[in-house]
């Protein structure tokens, strides 16, 4: 029987690819978990926080499917597990998505009061776990002469001044680096290297920081500042941009600083502002 007329067929643009997704409990991570499994991927999702992650993997399939596996991304043991137990369960890893990051101390976000620990803190997840994540990655996948490796930068990688702390910036912008490094490395073996720089979303994080905000009222007020109106940027979006770095359909683009920010880096309203005075 063929397929009504009035019926869109699914497209599975993941269809038969393993992934592996750091910080995939939540956030951006667990919305990219969610579309990467709609679209057919076997997804491991690597986070530390064991409960959101095994919840997910009960809501979302079974093992045959989706699993989760315990990762501090800073532990090379824990990521080399994560790794391993992707392949070793579904024979092979197509995608590694090295989502996982942190902020640091948004208290006072300004050189003057960052100190040595925090700094380290921020570049030991952000940067040495995204090191990490690549590295073994690329082990599982230079025999294959095939793969696609990920990294979440952000909209501070591109633009300085936007309420985010020194060391969150320099770690974004090493993210950028570690892109535009292996992508001429890693090529040489048939692996494409990406990044996505998103504007703020309002993930369980960045809500958590504007004092425990619900939802709807963080997106009001990230919005606000926004560039392009009329739209909100969900962590679906970040997804959707993964999905298609990840996907076949992609399969001549690498070594991109994919930025999704409604143009807002191309923007510079001080001098608007000012002009404002005179008028």
């Amino acid at each position: 029987m063929g397929i009504p007329s009035s019926v869109t067929p699914i497209v599975r643009r993941l269809e038969g690819k393993v992934a592996v997704i750091t910080g995939g409990a939540s956030g951006i991570g667990e919305a990219a978990t969610r579309l990467f499994a709609k679209h057919g991927a076997k997804v491991v999702v690597a986070d530390v926080r064991d409960d959101l992650g095994r919840a997910l993997c009960k809501e979302l399939g079974s093992n045959d499917t989706i699993s989760f596996a315990h990762c501090n991304v800073t532990d090379e043991n824990d990521m080399q597990n994560a790794i391993d137990g992707a392949v070793s369960r579904y024979g092979k890893l197509d995608i590694m998505f090295n989502n996982a990051g942190i902020l640091g101390n948004m208290n006072d976000p300004s050189i003057l009061a960052t100190d040595y620990n925090n700094f380290k803190n921020v570049f030991d997840v952000n940067v040495y776990g995204a090191f990490l994540g690549a590295k073994i990655a690329a082990k599982a996948m230079i025999p294959t002469k095939k793969g696609s490796i990920l990294f979440t930068s952000s909209i501070a990688s591109v633009i300085g001044g936007i309420a985010s702390p020194i060391t969150y910036a320099s770690s974004k912008h090493a993210v950028v680096g570690l892109t535009n490094h292996l992508s001429v490395e890693l090529g040489q073996y048939g692996i494409r290297v990406n990044c996505i720089s998103p504007y703020t979303v309002a993930t369980p994080l960045v809500r958590e920081i504007l004092g425990k905000m619900d939802k709807e009222k963080a997106e009001e007020v990230i919005m606000e500042t926004a560039n392009l109106k009329g739209t909100t940027l969900e962590p679906e979006d970040i997804a959707e941009a993964a999905v298609y770095l990840g996907s076949d359909e992609s399969k001549y683009v690498s070594g991109i600083n994919l930025v999704i920010d409604g143009g807002y880096s191309k923007t510079n309203p001080l001098a608007s502002m000012v002009m404002q005075n005179y008028i």
